[in-house]
């Protein structure tokens, strides 16, 4: 039996309390506060269980468990961790007495059918215009941030959007924690950092990482989640060749997002001043697709913004936006789901004759009247 098929085995023999749960297609997390409180997120929405384990000694094992197939350790000088189980679901660990009421666990499951923009048409996430724009622009090599709040969906928008880069191109994918899965198709190459554990394992930050992939020959750049000084690097090699890269940030609004990647740039032992970040996120990033969880439960693309640099009218000039897209409620079903759809504003892309000058008229369809050099053909 290969190693992964031992953890595997061992890790769903600990885990079997919550076993029906992992196995529920339609759970995207399972929240464990400690051995008696087990809550899951279905539908956008929590709930309670009556799962339990049998004491704490057995969900620490388990949990022990799931540190040594990830290659770490939880002690006394280790008390939280951010992993993967063996089908891929990212976990969060964190011990007593850090956790004052036991152990606790975060695992986050992903939808295999969330990663392709046709699927996220299909559940409403996003309407087929825009998801035919977010096509084309990818194709284009527009650098894309994605922007929301946790559990509104970035990670499987993203996997949607890779799958629109060209088989032939040779993309490196950054991450914390291995989470991402794309096109298997392609020439993907998947980096992950390494927190270390001691002197026996080495630890590699994402900002060592991204020193590596700028000497791989990348044609693009994928980062998982920016959340420190990585940002720099990022937002650096954006302007500096290597177009076309995608990323997520936790943020609320596009503009929130912008001031954010130039807060963590700020955050690099590069001392920059305020303005000069500014500059560079504002040179760098050309579209952010923000995403909302309606109070319905269902997540969605509430917008799609294109950044166009600075107001230069200003001293140290604030981010112009072209809002593209818009979501509109409709209304409500009977069963109160939201209804509505993600709707072209009128604007016109400052891009818009790039995909004629760059032969991408067959995928222009749908959006032609965003692309209007490509309509008619």
């Amino acid at each position: 039996m290969l190693p992964s098929e031992i953890y595997q085995s061992s890790i769903s023999y600990f885990l079997r309390p919550v076993g029906s749960l992992l196995a529920d297609p339609d759970v995207t997390e399972i929240m464990i506060n400690g051995p008696n409180d087990i809550r899951v997120e279905k539908g956008g929405k929590l709930y309670c269980t009556d799962l339990k384990f049998a004491s704490d000694a057995t969900l620490l094992a388990a949990v022990r468990n799931i540190a040594e197939f990830n290659g770490r350790s939880l002690d006394d000088m280790n008390l939280a961790m951010d992993g993967r189980l063996p089908d891929g679901s990212r976990v969060h660990v964190i011990t007593p007495p850090t956790a004052k009421n036991g152990v606790h666990v975060t695992i986050r499951r992903f939808k295999k059918s969330t990663f392709h923009l046709d699927s996220l048409v299909e559940t409403n996430s996003l309407s087929d215009v825009a998801a035919e724009f977010l096509d084309v622009c990818v194709k284009l090599h527009r650098n894309i941030v994605i922007s929301g709040g946790t559990g509104t969906g970035k990670t499987s928008l993203l996997n949607a959007l890779s799958a629109c880069i060209p088989t032939d191109e040779r993309v490196i994918v950054i991450e914390d924690t291995a989470e991402l899965q794309l096109n298997e198709n392609g020439h993907t190459i998947s980096l992950e950092a390494q927190q270390g554990n001691g002197e026996d394992t080495p630890k590699i930050s994402i900002r060592e990482l991204f020193a590596n992939t700028l000497r791989m020959r990348p044609d693009r750049i994928i980062v998982g989640e920016v959340r420190r000084g990585e940002a720099l690097d990022l937002i650096q090699s954006m302007i500096s060749g290597h177009a076309g890269a995608l990323t997520t940030v936790h943020a609320n609004t596009p503009r929130d997002a912008v001031i954010r990647l130039e807060t963590l740039c700020l955050m690099s032992d590069a001392e920059l001043p305020v303005y000069v970040a500014r500059q560079q996120v504002a040179s760098a990033v050309h579209l952010v697709v923000q995403l909302a969880r309606m109070s319905d439960g269902s997540r969605r693309v509430h917008s799609i913004a294109e950044c166009c640099g600075l107001d230069v009218a200003g001293e140290r000039g604030q981010y112009v936006w072209n809002d593209l897209f818009h979501f509109q409620a409709s209304g409500r079903t009977a069963e109160g789901k939201i209804q509505g759809n993600l709707l072209p504003t009128g604007k016109i892309p400052t891009f818009a004759g790039e995909p004629s000058s760059m032969g991408l008229q067959e995928h222009v369809k749908l959006t032609s009247t965003l692309f209007p050099d490509c309509s008619g053909t």
